[in-house]
């Protein structure tokens, strides 16, 4: 399993060094780009990760093995998890728990997403399993008298919480297996009130800059999180999406729950708090897919157990072919991946006119060939700055195009405010549009004065057209923006007169 483990990282490695970043990737290399306390949608840690590979300016590959290491450290340590679970029984027993909780999670086709990008759920998914490891070690007395223990405790609490806002649930969770297990006289020990201390010490950059920034990060949390109205629909697409996205392997954390010793069923609470949240959170329809990512991890361990006790038992066919049928999804992602989806998506891409969804894998091609495209173009047009319409196109021209500021021409505040403010009336930039979220070009009162094609670059992939950038030079910012997305007839006759400049292959 070990030399299957290695062999799966060195596909994340290879994969990921032949795709560009995603729209959340870049986001958060950018802010490794941009040390800070903190920042204005999620904790520091996705950045300060990334830093020192950033400041030597380390190629993409190289970058990607970050979330790699964690990826296989999180595997290794649900491995350990359920050993543990399994404690009792004979060593045996013991090992197939072990290997079915890390083929649960080797078949979960989001989880190796999360392998190759460094997202803050890819750290917090690491930091929630060792603290499910370290609170069953405290569940125990010895450990528990043990101010090692503790400090180690307080630490992954503290790198939790500067990896993501909901490490809130790992600890609740962590709060409630110790009660569970030690009673009220847990709040008499000393080593408890040292581990809240040092997490607190640990998170403190995050307040900290919250106070610095007028609390705008806990404010975009909460008006995020709440969504809009609640909808039953959005809580049944939510479920669907997370069986297909993790895979119903993990579901045997049922079967393996009722099978462990009853004082160690608590720690299922690192994956009912979570997901419980964030399905109830989906009806408003503001939870992502992802985000469930350190509860199922949570649960691979029971899974393990329950995998274990089913195949032991003959009742082999079922989890065959879930095993079959997780393995080809996991085979198939990355290849539409490399692909950019061709050619079954050829074409696809998004309008005002149309509610078909634009192709979702163009969003890892092309890119580094836009930035380097903007900035010589920027130069060429004397401007200084790269202006996009829409806050999901900055992270990436910003991430290739970099050191040119990006301004976003819409009127919201994000980080990219943080970094280079709006774009200031009279003001002149680049403005660089995307064929899957196409953009008319800003003119008028809402708009700039005037505004120049100067060319087109086309983004083909194994021989198919994925998709295009345009490039503008705009002059004489209005300061009152109004994006509107191009119709499906503007689309096609600027397809048709369209000047042309590189293509990217």
């Amino acid at each position: 399993m070990y030399g299957l483990l290695m062999l799966v990282f060195a596909l994340h490695a290879l994969l990921g060094a032949n795709l560009g970043l995603s729209v959340d990737e870049a986001h958060y290399a950018l802010y490794a780009a941009h040390p800070a306390l903190s920042y204005f949608d999620h904790p520091p840690l996705v950045g300060w990760m990334q830093w020192p590979l950033v400041a030597l300016d380390a190629p993409t590959a190289l970058l990607r093995l970050v979330p790699g290491l964690f990826w296989l450290g999180t595997v290794l340590l649900v491995y350990l998890l359920a050993l543990r679970l399994s404690a009792d029984r004979s060593r045996t027993v013991q090992a197939q728990a072990g290997f079915w909780a890390m083929a649960a999670l080797l078949l979960a086709p989001l989880l190796h997403i999360l392998g190759i990008g460094l997202l803050p759920d890819t750290l917090l998914m690491c930091w929630s399993a060792a603290l499910m490891l370290q609170t069953l070690r405290l569940m125990d007395r010895a450990p528990c008298d043990s101010l090692a223990q503790w400090l180690l405790l307080g630490l992954l609490l503290g790198l939790a919480g500067l990896s993501k806002y909901t490490a809130i649930f790992s600890a609740a969770a962590v709060a409630w297996c110790l009660l569970s297990a030690h009673g009220a006289a847990l709040l008499r020990k000393p080593g408890l009130w040292l581990a809240t201390l040092g997490a607190l010490v640990l998170v403190s950059p995050v307040v900290l800059w919250n106070v610095q920034n007028h609390w705008v990060s806990f404010a975009y949390q909460l008006k995020h999180g709440a969504g809009s109205s609640w909808q039953a629909l959005h809580l049944i697409r939510f479920l669907l999406v997370q069986a297909l996205a993790f895979g119903p392997l993990l579901w045997w954390g049922g079967v393996g729950a009722g099978t462990v010793a009853a004082r160690q069923r608590v720690v299922l609470s690192f994956f009912a708090i979570p997901f419980v949240v964030l399905a109830y959170l989906s009806g408003g329809g503001s939870s992502l897919p992802h985000w469930t990512a350190p509860a199922w991890v949570a649960l691979a361990p029971f899974a393990g157990v329950g995998l274990a006790r089913t195949w032991a038992t003959g009742r082999r066919f079922k989890v065959q072919a879930l095993v079959l049928l997780q393995a080809l999804a996991c085979v198939a992602l990355p290849a539409v991946m490399l692909s950019a989806g061709m050619p079954f998506m050829e074409g696809k891409t998004a309008s005002a006119e149309s509610s078909d969804a634009p192709n979702p894998f163009a969003d890892l091609h092309g890119w580094d060939a836009a930035g380097a495209r903007a900035k010589l173009l920027a130069a060429q047009q004397g401007l200084d700055a790269v202006a996009v319409q829409n806050w999901t196109l900055a992270s990436r021209i910003g991430w290739y195009a970099r050191p040119l500021k990006v301004h976003v021409l819409e009127d919201r505040f994000d980080q990219f405010d943080l970094w280079a403010g709006k774009l200031a009336v009279g003001g002149s930039a680049l403005l660089v549009d995307w064929s899957q979220l196409p953009y008319e070009p800003p003119l008028g009162a809402h708009g700039f004065a005037q505004c120049h094609k100067l060319e087109r670059l086309e983004v083909r992939r194994w021989g198919y057209a994925v998709s295009s950038f345009d490039f503008y030079a705009c002059r004489g910012w209005s300061g009152q923006p109004e994006p509107r997305l191009k119709s499906a007839a503007d689309k096609a006759a600027e397809s048709a007169s369209a000047p042309t400049g590189p293509s990217k292959p």
